[in-house]
């Protein structure tokens, strides 16, 4: 599937671009051979001066800052360092839960193999995320995430100590989403195996708030792609 990245920008003016980085697409090119692209490099090619200047997992859709030069680098990255950039992500959540300013304060170490993490109070690093529902349905949650600090799966392993794993989320105890679970009366064809109503981890980055160079604070959101809309379509409309 080709990607058009003018169709990504949700954002631009001299200094920042901001895409709505589609699922399933690395942030920066991987280190093993060309495993399909990256939102960088296609960035490159609509402007070779494009820098990213923070980094979302493969599986996480949403929103992405590029700076178009080095002042703008280093502007919005002292925001990252001193936590004055506001990141939201929605995620879908297993239970029900009624989450209002939570916040989960635990440290987080990277595992040995470099793909996933855990909580260790011990060795790991300082994390910080805040919890907020946005809506219950039966047996799910739409929860707002957001991350006070930048370590890696931190939403999704603090989710997970909340014992609201997000769904399709198997590393950290969350299970696939299917309509059969949704909807009361479900008939499947016969001989055809029912596919998860998310093939990823459910979660997506959906609004960045920060300093424009002169100061100004601007917030861009990012429109749910089309696996998390759909998800929740069905959400609102059988998980009610």
């Amino acid at each position: 599937m080709k990607i058009n990245f003018k169709d990504l920008i949700l954002f631009e003016d001299e200094d920042f671009l901001l895409v709505n980085k589609p699922p399933h697409l690395a942030t920066l090119d991987e280190r093993t051979a060309d495993r399909g692209g990256s939102v960088l490099r296609l960035a490159k090619e609509y402007n070779s001066e494009l820098q990213a200047a923070h980094r979302l997992d493969k599986e996480t859709s949403g929103v992405l800052a590029f700076a178009k030069n080095p002042a703008a680098y280093r502007h919005l990255a002292m925001q990252f360092e001193h936590r004055e950039v506001t990141k939201r992500y929605h995620a879908v959540a297993t239970g029900i839960h009624n989450l209002d300013s939570i916040s989960v304060f635990l440290p987080i170490l990277p595992l040995k193999n470099g793909t996933a993490v855990k909580i260790d109070r011990a060795e790991g690093k300082v994390a910080e995320t805040i919890f907020n529902t946005l809506k219950v349905y039966r047996g799910y949650t739409l929860v707002e995430c957001i991350p006070i600090t930048g370590r890696m799966h931190q939403i999704r392993i603090h989710l997970s100590c909340l014992k609201a794993p997000i769904v399709c989320d198997p590393q950290y105890g969350g299970e696939p989403i299917f309509l059969s679970s949704l909807k009361r009366k479900f008939n499947l064809k016969k001989e055809t195996e029912e596919q998860p109503l998310i093939q990823r981890v459910a979660l997506h980055a959906f609004a960045l708030s920060f300093a424009l160079m002169n100061g100004d604070p601007i917030r861009v959101e990012a429109p749910y792609p089309k696996d998390f809309e759909v998800l929740v379509k069905q959400l609102n409309k059988f998980g009610v």
